[in-house]
């Protein structure tokens, strides 16, 4: 049988149910087993969640903010790694002028990775 005396589930069904009888103990037993044998999948859940899931949405959130913050005359950097200044926004693109020339690209707005507080020297002038 699967709970004998020196099982602790055996323990623990009689100490829930007092003195049970054979019949109650197998019901017993076979509820406390099945808990007791997802317990370690609802843990793994548990710590998947705070260890990945929660993380991740939090950095999904300030991202969202940073990108919908943007505005005209920000330093920002693009996932290609070019960096410019703003020059306009327009839905979901935006224009930003590169380099001494101020040559303007036009990115979608989801391809800027940060903007930028520090200030960066081109050749010809400190851009902040």
């Amino acid at each position: 049988m699967f709970f004998s005396r020196v099982n602790p589930l055996w323990m623990l069904a009689e100490a829930v149910t007092g003195s049970p009888e054979a019949g109650d103990v197998a019901a017993q037993g076979g509820v406390l087993g099945m808990i007791f044998s997802f317990a370690p999948i609802l843990l793994i859940g548990v710590v998947f969640y705070f260890m990945l899931i929660r993380p991740q949405r939090k950095k999904d959130k300030k991202v969202k903010d940073m990108l919908s913050n943007l505005k005209v005359g920000d330093r920002v950097t693009t996932i290609g790694g070019i960096h410019g200044t703003v020059t306009s926004l327009k839905d979901d693109n935006l224009t930003i002028a590169v380099g001494a020339d101020k040559v303007k690209l036009v990115f979608a707005r989801w391809g800027i990775r940060s903007v930028d507080d520090v200030s960066i020297s081109n050749d010809s002038e400190t851009l902040i």
